[in-house]
Formats: C-alpha cells, structure tokens, sequence
C-alpha cells in the first residue's frame, strides 16, 4: 500500500491544527524546516507524532549529526526521520546509532538528490568546470542509495524515476519516500523530477510526498480524497 504525506510547509499554527484535524483519516504528516525553526518541538503538540515524518536533512560532521538526531528523538517518536546521503557513510551511521538507541521504532532514511534538482543542476554543482559532462541524477541518487543501505538507513528519499532501480537493488522493504508528486494537470512549481501519484505507486513508492496540491487546494480533503483515487487506494 503507498500511503500519502501531506507536506506541512507552512507557520500559521491555525491552518496546521486544520490540515492536521481534517486529513488524519486520509494521510501522515510531513513536518519540515520551515514549520519546525519557526514553531520549534512545539509543532509536534499540533501534529500526532506516531504519523509523522520529521523532514529536517541533518547536514553536518557526524558528532553534529549525531547530537542533532539525539535532540530531536529526546522528547518525540516520530514514524520517519532523515539526513541528508551527503554527509557520507560515517555520517548516516551515527545517526542510525543514535535514532535506534532513542527510538527504535522511528525510520531513518536519507535524501538523495532534490527532486528540485535536475541532471544539469547537479553536473552544474559537480562538476563546475566540465559543464558538458553531465552527471546521471539517477545514477547518482542510487549511488547515494547504496551508501545509505551500507550504513543502516531503512530508505531514502529519492525521486519516482529511482524508485525502480532502489527497489530491485536492496529489495521491497528498502523505504522509498517520493516527493516531487504533481496530480495530473497540476502545476510542477519548482520541481524539476515529477511524477503523478499514479505513475508513482506503480514504480512502487512506499509514500508520495505531497504539499501544495492539497494544502493550497480550496478543499484539502477533497483533494486528499482524489490523489487516492488516482492510485486506485
């Protein structure tokens, strides 16, 4: 079954208690940078933390990653975690370590490439000064891939085109989050690597992450309603 996240992305407390209240029978909860550094640990007074995916991409030496993840678990179980791949092997095993010795229960998987990135704009960060060798994305995200499952990590975020390739290489139970979901004829904004929510759980995304199509829609729940039917859920 792929279940949706509903993306939080917003700091007006009202519309998180409404979003949260109306969809909670329908999806999980995405709690990102820009709700949790304005609110802070208190947004998980809004949101049921059990199904609730904790989208901060630690980025930092590992001690720093390590104490960040601790401080972020002391207090709150969330269902998901994650980091970012980039901070490498080391990295993503200390936050393994601390997110299993704090809860034991919480995903921890690790960000890929953006899907906001495409291959140009990753050979562009690369290779700056070889613009005309292009670096694959997603060759690249399942390299990130690889590194993440090396160091424990239960997934990745990933975009739905690497979805096939992760899956077939480390299996059903590797978690793939996707975001970069557009219902079709929406507007893809600044994502670069869309998918619908059907061509998605085709791939065989476990869950598709999804913010304005439902948060901005002028019935949330509505719009909930017919991304599940799209995936036939």
């Amino acid at each position: 079954m792929t279940r949706i996240i509903t993306a939080l992305d917003t700091t007006d407390t009202n519309q998180i208690y409404d979003l949260v209240q109306a969809l909670r029978r329908y999806t999980l909860f995405k709690v990102g940078l820009e709700s949790y550094i304005f609110h802070g640990p208190e947004i998980c007074k809004y949101v049921p933390i059990q199904d609730t995916f904790l989208d901060l991409k630690f980025y930092d030496i590992p001690n720093t990653v390590a104490g960040a993840m601790r401080s972020a678990l002391s207090k709150h179980k969330p269902a998901i975690v994650n980091v970012s791949a980039w901070i490498g092997l080391e990295g993503m095993q200390r936050a393994v370590e601390i997110a299993r010795e704090h809860s034991p229960t919480t995903k921890v998987i690790a960000v890929t490439v953006l899907t906001s990135m495409d291959t140009a704009a990753l050979s562009q960060l690369l290779n700056p000064n070889s613009m005309s060798e292009n670096i694959n994305s997603q060759r690249f995200a399942l390299h990130l891939a690889r590194l993440a499952c090396q160091a424990g990590c239960d997934g990745v975020v990933c975009s739905g085109h690497e979805v096939p390739s992760i899956k077939g290489e480390f299996g059903p139970k590797f978690l793939t989050v996707v975001p970069g979901i557009r219902p079709a004829g929406s507007a893809t904004n600044d994502q670069k690597r869309v998918m619908t929510p059907r061509e998605a759980k085709e791939a065989g995304a476990d869950y598709l992450v999804i913010g304005r199509p439902i948060t901005e829609a002028t019935n949330p729940v509505a719009a909930a309603k017919a991304i599940l039917a799209e995936m036939g859920e």
